[in-house]
């Protein structure tokens, strides 16, 4: 009768384990393996279409006559233009403080979805340097109409409604994020 020894058994089990763990760890492997993986990830996250092509078929006035109108166009690549656009609610009567709180929640908003949906469009904005711009509109009906508008021609949007802690009321739709999207100024005759 033979009497196995588990513990001998067990031990050389993980004197093997430790030996890969180690030779995988060895600069000749590890090294080539880290750029490896990292050229895969620049690779899938570039190869990623951008949702945001076929918006140069249709167009949208998104101001009334008697302002300059903005044309919203689909990006181009190393354009310049490409900026964020945070429409901001004038009827809520917010101080300077909380307007350009609400701007950062829209803006950190859009970004954090456009890291899931479209990160080409994320990566040519980062390359203008994350221009923002913020204009106003009269209240919650023209807020949802850009919206609307924006969404129709398939651009991202993104609205931040207020915790309701400070000085509006909890739920407030405060700040509509557009974009990025490239911006032509043009005047309505």
């Amino acid at each position: 009768m033979r009497i196995f020894n588990s513990s001998s058994h067990s031990s050389k089990k993980e004197k093997e384990e430790k030996e890969w763990l180690g030779a995988s760890f060895k600069a000749e492997n590890f090294i080539p393996g880290m750029v490896i993986g990292f050229i895969l990830g620049l690779l899938l996250d570039l190869y990623k279409p951008s949702k945001s092509s076929n918006t140069l078929k249709k167009t949208s006035h998104l101001l009334s006559r008697n302002q300059p109108e903005k044309i919203l166009a689909p990006p181009k690549p190393d354009d310049e233009d490409l900026k964020m656009v945070l429409v901001v609610r004038q009827d809520l009567k917010m101080a300077q403080g909380k307007i350009a709180s609400q701007c950062a929640h829209a803006a950190t908003g859009m970004y954090a979805e456009l890291m899931q949906s479209d990160r080409y469009l994320l990566r040519q904005w980062e390359q203008c340097g994350q221009p923002k711009i913020v204009v106003t509109c009269k209240n919650q009906q023209e807020m949802n109409k850009l919206k609307e508008a924006a969404e129709n021609i398939g651009l991202p949007t993104f609205v931040v409604a207020d915790a309701g802690r400070t000085q509006v009321a909890s739920g407030s739709r405060t700040v509509l994020a557009v974009g990025p999207v490239l911006l032509l100024f043009s005047r309505c005759t």
